[in-house]
């Protein structure tokens, strides 16, 4: 589905701005707000920041992207949303992979016991060194 068509069917205007965000997070890989911030530049042109940031928390609100936030970096941004896939972060350089789901169907892991919660996801960061990183 187009991403004009996304936007649409979450109910969000559809902008020059936030097509370039869909495209730019779809096209990178966990991007940080500085990042997707230039890509939207280089596709649109003239956009502030504030503009991206609304527009994330706008997208990320309907669902259309997922926000992870690893201990220690900056809010990164994905399109791959809705299958409560996990991610590895290299402690060296930062990069993140994906990486699915431990067992398979959400929340994939129980926790020992769920306090009354009903659990629908589990957010799972596992940390280590990637293959670059260790050569």
């Amino acid at each position: 589905m187009e991403d004009d068509d996304l936007l649409r069917q979450a109910g969000l205007r559809v902008t020059a701005a936030r097509v370039a965000i869909m495209q730019t997070v779809r096209e990178g890989d966990h991007l940080d707000v500085d990042s997707i911030h230039r890509g939207v530049l280089e596709r649109v042109g003239q956009v502030s920041l504030q503009a991206v940031y609304d527009s994330l928390n706008a997208l990320h609100g309907k669902g259309l992207l997922r926000r992870i936030e690893p201990a220690g970096s900056p809010a990164r941004y994905e399109t791959r949303v809705g299958d409560n896939h996990h991610h590895l972060v290299c402690r060296e350089c930062g990069k993140v992979t994906d990486v699915d789901c431990a067992v398979g169907h959400a929340p994939c892991l129980d926790p020992a016991s769920d306090s009354g919660y009903l659990v629908d996801e589990a957010d799972i960061t596992y940390w280590g060194v990637c293959p670059d990183c260790r050569r």
